[in-house]
């Protein structure tokens, strides 16, 4: 049976480790649909978006995870979110030049930072950030995991062919066995993960990947969470950002172009501001001021 666009959370029941897998295709498609990039760009966008699925899987709140790279190279910007009900979007920003060559995660971001935002609906935002130093998103994240001294995590990222995979192994506070039995369970986990190859993670349904690598000690599934495509845009948002550039800034917008038309950067939805619309905006702004 199917099972993409799907998170699957799991269970090991004699130690203390859980896993989160997901695997991308309809959601995948419609994040990438509204923009035309090169085939490398996609393949780090469903990466990312395989990450953010996986750790927003482990929040036990409402409100949104992103993951956020920035640097100096070809590629200068990564970005992917998904909030506590799995939807998810993405984009990059990169530069015009851009092949398709595969390279390390460093030598197409350069120099920068990779950042972990959580913003809960009710609460404080948190941000964790973690240089670019790893030379895939999966090493960086381990590396964000380690530094933020979070609990131990593995992850292992694929995209391809039009899907996107993950798989995310933690190691939670010793409860139902002792530190020895985790310690040892963790790693014959982490090892029997590490076999997995590309096509597997890519093609195989998730119940029969978790067979393949656990079938001696089959772990406990929950119930899958399905995941779709989601964008926050809207046309309050531009207004407010029109808004925001101030009355003269608008007045000369209308009398250099006579309309203002802003794409969304994740669903390529326009909104169109005609000379009319930003008459009015001037006009509230101006009588604000009054």
């Amino acid at each position: 049976m199917a099972d993409y666009d799907q998170r699957q959370r799991f269970f090991f029941p004699d130690s203390d480790i859980r896993g989160e897998m997901v695997r991308l295709q309809g959601s995948y498609a419609q994040a990438l649909g509204a923009r035309n990039d090169p085939m490398l760009v996609q393949g780090l966008l469903g990466e990312a978006l395989a990450a953010v699925t996986l750790l927003t899987g482990t929040l036990k709140f409402e409100g949104r995870l992103s993951l956020q790279a920035q640097g100096d190279g070809p590629i200068t910007l990564l970005l992917a979110e998904c909030t506590h009900d799995s939807q998810v979007r993405a984009m990059a920003r990169y530069a015009d030049e851009l092949g398709n060559d595969a390279a390390p995660l460093p030598a197409l971001l350069g120099d920068g930072m990779m950042a972990i935002t959580i913003r809960p609906e009710k609460g404080n935002q948190y941000q964790g950030l973690v240089p670019l130093e790893g030379d895939s998103l999966a090493s960086c994240l381990e590396d964000y995991f380690s530094q933020s001294e979070q609990l131990p995590s593995r992850l292992w990222l694929a995209a391809g062919n039009g899907h996107a995979a993950g798989l995310l192994l933690q190691r939670l506070p010793d409860r139902i066995a002792d530190r020895e039995h985790n310690a040892a369970a963790w790693d014959h986990a982490v090892a029997l993960a590490n076999t997995l190859t590309l096509e597997e993670m890519l093609d195989l349904p998730m119940t029969t990947m978790l067979h393949r690598l656990y079938h001696e000690q089959p772990p406990e599934l929950a119930a899958p969470t399905p995941v779709a495509f989601g964008c926050t845009c809207s046309r309050q948002k531009v207004q407010n950002t029109l808004l925001s550039l101030g009355a003269g800034e608008l007045r000369n917008v209308l009398d250099e172009l006579g309309e203002a038309r802003v794409s969304c950067d994740f669903c390529g939805r326009e909104e169109v501001f005609d000379a009319v619309d930003l008459a009015a905006l001037v006009h509230e702004l101006t009588q604000g001021q009054a």
